[in-house]
């Protein structure tokens, strides 16, 4: 059960995923923004698993988060979690998939997608991105998905089918690294195919150097 895999990864030391910690009470679990880790005692308590994805929902500054990767998680507040399960789902909610991708690619199970792939299945008025060259999809996701920035995903696809990733940082591809240049004994949250937001972006190179 994923549960009991959990339960594997904490005892290894794992305590992190993105912009989150996550630490054992006596009561269960509590899990807070790791900027506020010296400051719990004057955050706001959450005890219901579900208002996790509320807090997952909008930025600092009560902007809604389109992208879950993204490093701007709100703070001033901690998750009191009752079990393990609890736990799981919070998480879930923070950062969609995360968790049950790791352990797949721990197990050899995961399929990456390169982005040619994803942007020759796209049609109507995104079609166009297939056009971008490969160069151009480089320096694309060099800037568009950088970690300190934009998105705190780890990459594991390349632009083309049966080429390496090389045009990224080694960090970024790399799963063993905290993405939030902390440091910590973190889980990574694996990027497997490209998202939507970099399709779109593609779009807009194309559309840009063909006017």
């Amino acid at each position: 059960m994923i549960e009991d895999e959990l339960t594997s990864l904490i005892q290894q030391g794992y305590q992190a995923i993105g912009e989150l910690e996550f630490a054992t009470t006596t009561h269960g679990f509590r899990l807070f923004h790791s900027d506020d880790r010296n400051s719990l005692s004057e955050a706001r308590v959450y005890r219901c698993v579900t208002d996790a994805r509320e807090l997952a929902k909008y930025d600092r500054s009560g902007n809604y988060r389109p992208l879950k990767g993204a490093p701007n998680l709100s703070r001033g507040w901690v998750l009191e979690l009752a079990d393990l399960n609890s736990l799981k789902q919070a998480l879930d909610l923070f950062y969609p998939g995360a968790l049950g991708a790791f352990l797949a690619y721990r197990r050899g199970e995961t399929k990456r997608v390169p982005f040619r792939e994803t942007l020759n299945r796209q049609t109507g008025m995104y079609r166009i991105a297939q056009k971008i060259t490969t160069s151009e999809a480089e320096e694309l996701i060099r800037t568009h998905c950088v970690s300190e920035e934009k998105c705190l995903r780890t990459i594991l696809w390349q632009i083309e089918p049966n080429h390496s990733a090389n045009f990224l940082p080694d960090s970024k591809s790399n799963p063993a690294f905290d993405q939030t240049g902390r440091g910590r004994c973190a889980l990574p949250f694996l990027c497997l195919e490209s998202c939507n937001l970099a399709v779109a972006a593609a779009r807009r190179v194309v559309k840009k150097s063909t006017t």
